[in-house]
């Protein structure tokens, strides 16, 4: 088995100065990749110092762009990603790859309530987590873990769907789950992050998370958001239609709206599942 492991870094010198040596101590003989996301410090030299192949963007592209770039030139059939910032202990990457060796395509570093950055993306992963369990009908217990190891036949397949932003773990997880490729999750330590300060930007990224909900339900089942959104349309229209008749005998406007929303949200629900389909449709 050879494997590769992938760390996407932007200004992260200070968090590779740790993590790098603790890779090569742990798994001497891995590739390791750095993806260099158009840093601005000494991130590309000190990866280079330590012996890592060095991957350099003239200017930030993405985290999900670094981790595909990665998975492009990683030469292993095995896949570890983690981030460069030393919260991912290299001394958990066996464990993942035990488990990947009992049959599974993808295995998971799942964190606890004390891995979360803070109370909020605490809230927000376990709802995103509850939303994933329900969409794939398997317990889904870290959707949004940077930190994974998978076959790297598998993952290449769904690089097309990859985002070049923050929701790379979501995308890969729920492709993985449609294609019925199996996923299993390792309980794992998450360290206080060194170096720079976290990339994500609360209020920008704070509606690119929301839209991850979307996505949960767009890769996977479509119409398991679509049907039941369109019942509640439906059923507040009904209820409407009702109380109008009742005091005034009449069939409003908002009762028609109501009605033809449900059935638009449907369709598009339907068409949804189609283009889903076709999404996940290989040839040969």
């Amino acid at each position: 088995m050879h494997l590769s492991i992938i760390l996407p870094a932007k200004n992260e010198a200070t968090g590779l100065a740790k993590t790098l040596p603790a890779i090569f101590q742990q798994l001497p003989g891995a590739q390791v990749v750095i993806v260099d996301d158009g840093s601005t410090d000494d991130t590309a030299a000190i990866a280079r110092e330590h012996g890592a192949t060095v991957l350099s963007s003239p200017y930030s592209m993405g985290n999900g762009a670094a981790i595909k770039r990665g998975a492009r030139a990683a030469a292993g059939d095995i896949l570890v990603f983690m981030d460069a910032d030393g919260q991912h202990n290299p001394a958990d990457i066996p464990k993942l790859l035990a488990k990947l060796d009992e049959g599974y395509d993808m295995v998971v570093g799942a964190r606890d309530g004390s891995g979360q950055a803070n109370f909020h993306r605490g809230l927000a992963n376990t709802f995103y987590n509850w939303l994933a369990s329900h969409m794939t009908g398997h317990k889904v217990e870290d959707l949004t873990s940077g930190f994974r190891a998978v076959r790297a036949d598998r993952f290449r397949e769904f690089l097309h769907l990859l985002p070049n932003g923050f929701s790379y773990p979501t995308t890969s997880t729920m492709a993985f789950f449609r294609s019925a490729y199996p996923v299993a999750y390792v309980p794992i330590d998450v360290a206080k992050r060194v170096g720079t300060t976290s990339h994500i930007r609360p209020l920008k990224d704070g509606i690119r998370f929301l839209l991850i909900i979307f996505k949960i339900a767009t890769l996977y089942a479509p119409l398991k958001l679509f049907a039941p959104t369109a019942l509640v349309f439906f059923l507040t229209g009904l209820g409407y239609y009702a109380y109008t008749f009742a005091t005034r005998h009449q069939f409003t406007n908002m009762s028609l709206l109501l009605f033809s929303a449900a059935v638009i949200i449907f369709l598009i629900g339907l068409i949804s599942e189609q283009i889903t389909n076709l999404t996940y449709k290989r040839d040969g």
